[in-house]
């Protein structure tokens, strides 16, 4: 993989800063508006395991149905909280950065440094 790909939410002040620091790094990057194009559930999990999260880890919990839908309860199994992503996929935390150097939740958007390409 070449390119740079991030899964954006124009919405989000970390997801802008994280985009405006890989555009000053001088690469533009591919960006997913995750909200109206969600990854499905193959890339939910490929993208959490290549961060080194769980997927409990990379839930939103605020300004979403977390608690609503009783993601808080920790006997949830990984297919449902999947199920959930796919049915909400604001619950997905943001923004997931692609690169040939990883992948990272960049919360905070700092953390985008770690796996930029070299220039």
């Amino acid at each position: 993989m070449d390119r740079v790909t991030i899964w954006h939410n124009p919405a989000c002040g970390t997801s802008r800063n994280t985009l405006a620091l890989i555009r000053e790094a001088g690469i533009e990057p591919v960006i997913v508006e995750y909200l109206k194009t969600p990854p499905d559930r193959a890339q939910v999990r490929d993208l959490v395991a290549r961060a080194g999260l769980t997927l409990r880890e990379a839930l939103r919990q605020k300004e979403t149905p977390y608690t609503e839908l009783g993601l808080d309860d920790r006997t949830q199994t990984d297919d449902a909280l999947l199920d959930a992503i796919a049915a909400h996929p604001i619950l997905l935390n943001r923004p997931f950065v692609e690169t040939p150097r990883g992948v990272r939740l960049c919360r905070p958007a700092d953390r985008v440094r770690d796996i930029l390409p070299a220039s």
